[in-house]
């Protein structure tokens, strides 16, 4: 039976757990266990995501050095895991600096592959979502999700040509169908992608809190490069020999998020994997959300 790297997303890190990661947590381990009663090898990820605005900014408003507060933060998270009795196999940080290694690695591929070019950025983020939005995106004045959106004044930032993997991605959704699950997921998905893609922002030079970009440290990455990384940092990348964890449990069998975070893993990442010639998960399932009075479960509700 082939290994089975199953993974959690890693849960950001600007305020205490909440039962929305106690309930994908516990969604994972159900079928780690499964998996290793089923005489798999199972290697079984989770962790925090600790770099971006929104962590710098909450950092600051309690007077904390972001480090620091990452610590404390990423600390009840580990509590939560052990509390619930979860058994992951490894439980990763994006602050560690093996990591930030890893991240600048692929962030070399990427650019010496022609993925990466630098230009200038303005339009609509979300600093609680870590997204840019397209106007054409925005509901009453706020991002899909509901949160608030600012306008980013022009500033120079390295971009990823994500326009270029508009169509090879649209072939992989077709020969694989079960790449997204469920089918309603994959279905928004697809009709994000047909709907046109354009090269993506991915560094920033307004903030500093990140990991900075290889032989241009006035910018830092994008966070979701740098956090979609933990998926291969903690299997060893850029080590890809054979026998290495990365050639035992790469692929990932199963992605698991929220469906507020599948753009990132069903677009965003897998163009990454494509321009950087690395092999693509085999599925991500994006569950639904947890509510209270019709609104989303969060750090703050």
């Amino acid at each position: 039976r082939s290994p089975y790297q199953i993974t959690t997303p890693i849960y950001y890190v600007n305020d205490k757990p909440h039962i929305g990661h106690a309930y994908t947590s516990l969604a994972c381990d159900v079928l780690a266990r499964y998996m290793r009663l089923s005489q798999r090898d199972v290697y079984f990820l989770t962790g925090t995501d600790e770099h971006g605005q929104k962590v710098q900014t909450t950092a600051a408003t309690k007077g904390m050095d972001p480090l620091a507060f990452c610590d404390e933060v990423s600390r009840s998270f580990r509590e939560l895991l052990t509390l619930l009795d979860i058994d992951n196999d490894r439980f990763i940080r994006t602050t560690e600096e093996f990591h930030k290694e890893s991240v600048r690695h692929l962030w070399n591929v990427l650019k010496d592959n022609g993925a990466i070019y630098l230009g200038s950025y303005e339009g609509w983020y979300s600093v609680r979502d870590e997204c840019y939005y397209n106007e054409s995106e925005l509901i009453d004045g706020k991002a899909p999700t509901g949160a608030e959106v600012t306008w980013v004044k022009k500033e120079d930032s390295y971009f990823f040509k994500l326009s270029d993997y508009q169509q090879r991605l649209l072939d992989h959704y077709e020969r694989h169908p079960d790449f997204i699950a469920p089918d309603s997921r994959r279905n928004e998905v697809v009709a994000f992608v047909k709907g046109g893609l354009k090269d993506l922002s991915i560094s920033r030079t307004t903030f500093d809190w990140g990991v900075s970009v290889p032989d241009d440290e006035d910018h830092v990455m994008y966070v979701w490069i740098d956090a979609l990384t933990n998926y291969i940092s903690a299997l060893g990348y850029p080590n890809t020999e054979k026998g290495s964890k990365f050639d035992t449990y790469w692929p990932a069998a199963l992605h698991v998020v929220g469906k507020d975070i599948l753009r990132f893993h069903a677009v965003y990442w897998p163009a990454f994997l494509m321009a950087a010639n690395l092999p693509l998960p085999k599925r991500i399932f994006a569950h639904g959300w947890w509510t209270k009075d019709g609104e989303k479960i969060s750090k703050s509700r």
